[in-house]
């Protein structure tokens, strides 16, 4: 087992391990055990009974945080013609086809999402290889692949705070919810928000509730067990 700093075991002293919190308590709690010098995000950490490799029990989703990520977001497009004119204008912070696809080959990979229209994927397929393992890659089952006169509402959500879950191989799912910084009302809203998108994207072979604990945790600290039944509640969508 790693050892941990002084900072670490300080933080985990405020938490109580033999018992979940509700999620007020636990967005209260994470601001309180946060200690590194900048500003660290807090993530929310799923466990599942999804098996991943069954197609019927992956889940995979976007969801706009209505606070946001607590950060500027650098938004790449893959774009031409009028499609890459209303990127510009949308405020698009990098719109290309052939020169961002050469530049990303050499290794720049200075943005945090990526955004294309269908009519461009072909030339964008070539990478795959490096962006499908950051996620940056677009999809359209992640909403990142789009036409081209919808371009303008994918640049706004991705500049407020879209940001994509999906099920890794051990059937765990992580996802930011916005920075410490942000108050507790707006990172608990934003917590709400990823609840509700994840009861919705429900996969059709989950059996029961097929999410077994739920996790918050900044960069550097440890983890808050969050109370299952008061957390899922928040949800407005179909019970899981």
């Amino acid at each position: 087992m790693a050892k941990r700093g002084k900072n670490y075991l300080q933080a985990l002293e405020k938490i109580d391990r033999t018992r979940t919190y509700e999620p007020r308590e636990a967005v209260t709690l994470v601001k309180e055990t946060s200690f590194a010098k900048f500003d660290e995000t807090v993530e929310l950490h799923v466990r599942t009974t999804l098996d991943p490799r069954h197609a019927d029990q992956q889940l995979r989703g976007t969801v706009v945080l209505p606070h946001g990520l607590g950060k500027s977001v650098s938004v790449l497009v893959f774009a031409d013609g009028e499609a890459a004119r209303l990127a510009e204008e949308a405020g698009a912070d990098h719109v290309g086809t052939d020169q961002l696809v050469k530049k990303i080959e050499d290794g720049w990979l200075q943005f945090d999402v990526a955004l294309a229209t269908k009519e461009v994927m072909g030339k964008v397929s070539r990478l795959g290889r490096v962006l499908g393992p950051r996620g940056l890659m677009p999809n359209p089952r992640a909403n990142t692949v789009v036409e081209g006169e919808d371009l303008p509402r994918a640049i706004r959500d991705a500049k407020q705070g879209r940001v994509e879950f999906r099920l890794d191989r051990t059937a765990l799912v992580h996802v930011p919810i916005g920075k410490v910084s942000l108050s507790e009302d707006a990172l608990l809203e934003n917590l709400v928000n990823l609840v509700e998108a994840l009861v919705r994207e429900r996969p059709a072979g989950a059996k029961g509730q097929f999410v077994k604990t739920m996790t918050l945790t900044t960069t550097m600290g440890p983890g808050i067990k969050l109370d299952l039944p008061t957390t899922l509640s928040l949800s407005s969508a179909v019970a899981v």
